[in-house]
């Protein structure tokens, strides 16, 4: 037996007065979690398909210092086995059989109700316009808007500054014949586009994805981009702007392609530009088509900075550290009303993505198919993310539009 953990959700927290970490999958598939006490924490690195047993005992002792028994390394491996956290047979026919429910069913279900906004159309339009009815109005741009940056927190905390951005673009929302939503995939963090050929259900119906477009990326991009399709099913990235679009679109017929955008670390680690990434490339490359063809909209759901203990950072971030976040996110706003993906992107890598962006992939994605065009700010906020206040998650909101003349 040499047990190999999966890519897992790994959330630190306190459980029964001891300190450590809840793994969970990412992918839903399993609704188990499983506590890791801290001094357990270092052997996770060692479960990597290379080790067995005895050699994981050994490896732990070595970086601890402390005995590993047999039996408790076997009910550890076991109590992950069941939870489907171990990369195995055992996953990966529970992945499959997932994959093959999503693809059976009539449409991506919607997620979001009950958890972060009411679930009936009637209420869920009333908390929207509520929204709406407060928001504070920016100008209209002088110029045909092209694009949007939304945020994709939850609405409790990100209300008004949703409600500024899609109030300034509702009306040219109705002449659109489709809307691109580009959004944060959170549990891919090895991929770059993710597509889907469901169609994403909210409260009102159904949001239809236009086939022929996913076809021609997946023509150009690759197979891959259906890699990790199956994170669709409970991203909530893409589904939050879906619900403000289809609340302002009302009964009005239009398309929707869902993307998400995974991390890009591993580009800034190198010093590359996304644009040297295939499937990036290639997606941007046909939604430039696709936006010369018919009356698109594109839509970046991505949040900012995530900053605070909650984010790994040694230290919360008091009054001092917020206002020093606040003009590191202006200087970032302000090269995003540029339009510049390359300038956006070396702004994010030079700084070593200190601020954790979490929208920077789709954001980057978006602002390669834009062309001739400038950004607009409708909104800012600093989101709290801890009890404590101490980690804080910003977010903005703003209008891509055509160049004054």
């Amino acid at each position: 037996m040499q047990p190999k953990l999966r890519e897992v959700r790994a959330q630190p927290t306190i459980h029964q007065g001891r300190r450590g970490i809840v793994l969970s999958d990412p992918l839903g598939i399993s609704r188990m979690a499983i506590f890791i006490p801290q001094p357990l924490v270092p052997l996770l690195p060692l479960m990597d398909g290379t080790r067995d047993i005895g050699m994981l005992r050994t490896g732990f002792e070595l970086r601890t210092g402390s005995a590993l028994s047999t039996l408790n390394l076997e009910e550890l491996i076991k109590a992950l086995d069941e939870a489907l956290l171990l990369d195995n047979e055992r996953f990966t026919g529970a992945y499959h059989a997932a994959i093959a429910e999503y693809h059976s069913a009539s449409y991506r279900a919607y997620t979001l109700p009950g958890r972060v906004c009411p679930s009936t159309p009637e209420e869920l339009g009333a908390y929207l316009q509520q929204f709406l009815d407060q928001a504070e109005t920016a100008p209209q741009p002088e110029g045909d808007i092209k694009g949007l940056i939304c945020p994709h927190i939850d609405f409790q905390r990100g209300g008004p500054i949703y409600a500024a951005v899609w109030a300034t673009v509702a009306a040219t929302l109705r002449d659109a014949d489709l809307v691109v939503i580009l959004g944060t995939d959170h549990n891919a963090p090895s991929s770059e586009v993710t597509l889907t050929r469901q169609s994403y259900q909210t409260p009102w119906g159904i949001m239809p994805t236009p086939q022929d477009v996913v076809d021609r990326i997946a023509a150009e991009a690759g197979d891959g981009v259906f890699t990790h399709e199956l994170n669709h099913r409970g991203e909530h990235s893409v589904e939050a702007a879906a619900l403000w679009l289809h609340y302002l679109l009302g009964d009005r017929p239009c398309s929707m392609l869902p993307v998400l955008c995974g991390s890009l670390h591993h580009l800034i680690d190198r010093g590359e530009s996304p644009s040297s990434s295939g499937p990036i490339s290639a997606t941007a490359a046909v939604l430039k088509s696709v936006v010369a063809e018919r009356r698109t909209i594109l839509v970046a759901a991505a949040d900012l900075a995530h900053v605070g203990p909650a984010f790994g950072d040694s230290m919360p971030f008091d009054a001092v550290a917020r206002a020093t976040l606040g003009r590191d996110d202006q200087a970032l706003i302000n090269v995003l009303a540029t339009a510049d993906a390359e300038q956006f992107f070396e702004a994010v890598r030079r700084e070593g993505d200190r601020n954790r962006i979490c929208g920077m992939p789709p954001i980057y994605l978006m602002l390669s198919v834009l062309s001739e065009v400038e950004g607009s700010a409708t909104g800012y906020a600093q989101c709290p993310a801890s009890e404590d206040g101490g980690s804080w998650v910003s977010i903005c909101g703003m209008v891509y539009h055509s160049r004054k003349s």
